[in-house]
Parts: C-alpha cells; structure tokens; sequence
C-alpha cells in the first residue's frame, strides 16, 4: 500500500478553563446575560483560535469546591464544565491576557501538543 500522503507535525497548546455552566457575563437582568462558556468560545473565535468546544460533565469538583452531579431529570447548574481551546501557545497567553476580566477565579491549565495535518502528497 503507498503512502500517498503527508504528515505533517507542529507544536500546539491546549488550555483548559474550568467553570460552572450557571456563570455568567453582562447584565443580569431580565434573562440577558449570556453564559460564559459561550461568551469564551465566540471571543476565540474572534482571536482566530484553532479550536474552541465545552464539555460538560457528569460528576465532579473544580476549585476545591463540593463534589456536584447531574440528576437524572434536572441539570446541576454548578456542575462544572470545561472550555477547551486550541492554539499556539503564544496566542493562548494572549487571549488569556486579553481576556483576563472573563477568567476571574477560574482554573486555568495548559498542556503541550502536537497538531497533525494529513494532505495528498
């Protein structure tokens, strides 16, 4: 079987940001405020981040806070849920130093990886 194709290599960051899907950003009133894991997405996507997802989880703790879950008919809004970005490491800092009003008091965690690209050669 040839190998028609090209792998190609280059370091990249992840940054996890922790916090509860219940936290919010703008005016509280009348149900206008957005949620702030929305609020971080569309702002990397605005800073031209590679990649940009929330997860959200099932049980767990964040910040030395209580151990939450999900019911099985009511979702726990202080469940914490992670935003994950994907970047080069200097436009992750950026973003994290730009944005630094939207982080507060979140758990914030990098990690080093390597993105792939697979073209025909």
């Amino acid at each position: 079987m040839p190998d028609g194709f090209l792998v190609q290599h280059r370091e990249v960051g992840m940054l996890r940001i922790y916090l509860k899907p219940s936290d919010k950003v703008g005016p509280r009133r009348l149900w206008r405020a957005k949620p702030l894991y929305r609020e971080l997405i569309r702002t990397a996507k605005v800073d031209g981040i590679l990649n940009a997802v929330a997860q959200h989880t099932q049980y767990g703790f964040s910040n030395r806070g209580p151990i939450r879950e999900n019911g099985s008919e009511i979702a726990d809004p202080h469940l914490t849920i992670c935003v994950e970005l994907v970047g080069d490491r200097d436009q992750l800092d950026l973003f994290c130093r730009r944005h630094g009003d939207l982080l507060g008091d979140k758990v914030i965690v990098y990690k080093r990886l390597e993105h792939w690209a697979v073209t025909r050669r």
